[in-house]
């Protein structure tokens, strides 16, 4: 069995969400002084590769924790929407266009080529392209497990977009990961592929880190 990774690092001040804390992660204890090196991290639950469960944007949606975990691996379909322009929306249409496969039961990888843009940069941080609110319902509509996508924010930086995306893909019960870098090799691996997000245990939290990977072999 090979396994494809595909999750961004978490490391100091590695980029993040604007809105959320840097990340910092600092040298707690050190060698040789204590004979152990420990460090101590400070950084949002939604930061790096994460998912979201529905509590992140539905009051008295389920959490993390209330989620099988098997919901968390399974048939993935990786829909490649590189070439839009920057803040360009993946719609209903263009989204259909490139999943030539049934996507009841599977998990929606969306491929924007902002995985490999991730940096402090205006583009990376407030650009990208993102889920538009018809494609949404038509992946709820179609029954989709979940949705993922290689941005910090499925939705954008956009209040009018945003929140009306979580909305409809979480008050579903559709679960979603977000900031995965899908490189050339995940890319190219035979669709529908075996795909895995498991997410820390933390209880009663929105949504928690994973470390996304596709199985093949």
């Amino acid at each position: 069995m090979k396994l494809i990774d595909l999750s961004q690092p978490l490391y100091d001040r590695s980029p993040n969400c604007p809105v959320h804390p840097p990340v910092r992660s600092t040298i707690l204890k050190d060698h040789p002084e204590c004979g152990w090196r420990v460090e101590y991290l400070t950084l949002s639950n939604h930061s790096g590769s994460h998912v979201d469960a529905p509590l992140h944007k539905i009051a008295g949606g389920a959490s993390l924790d209330e989620m099988a975990l098997e919901r968390f691996v399974g048939p993935a379909l990786i829909a490649d929407v590189r070439g839009l322009p920057p803040s360009g929306p993946i719609t209903k249409e263009l989204l259909s266009s490139k999943l030539k496969h049934s996507v009841k039961g599977t998990i929606v990888l969306l491929a924007s080529g902002w995985g490999q843009k991730r940096a402090h940069t205006h583009e990376w941080l407030y650009d990208s392209p993102f889920l538009a609110p018809d494609a949404a319902r038509w992946l709820v509509e179609n029954g989709v497990n979940g949705v993922g996508i290689d941005h910090y924010s499925i939705g954008g930086m956009r209040d009018s977009i945003n929140p009306v995306v979580h909305e409809i893909l979480l008050g579903a019960g559709v679960w979603i990961v977000e900031e995965l870098r899908l490189s050339d090799e995940a890319l190219a691996v035979p669709r529908p592929c075996k795909f895995w997000a498991l997410p820390i245990n933390l209880k009663g939290h929105t949504g928690a880190f994973c470390r996304p990977v596709i199985e093949v072999g």
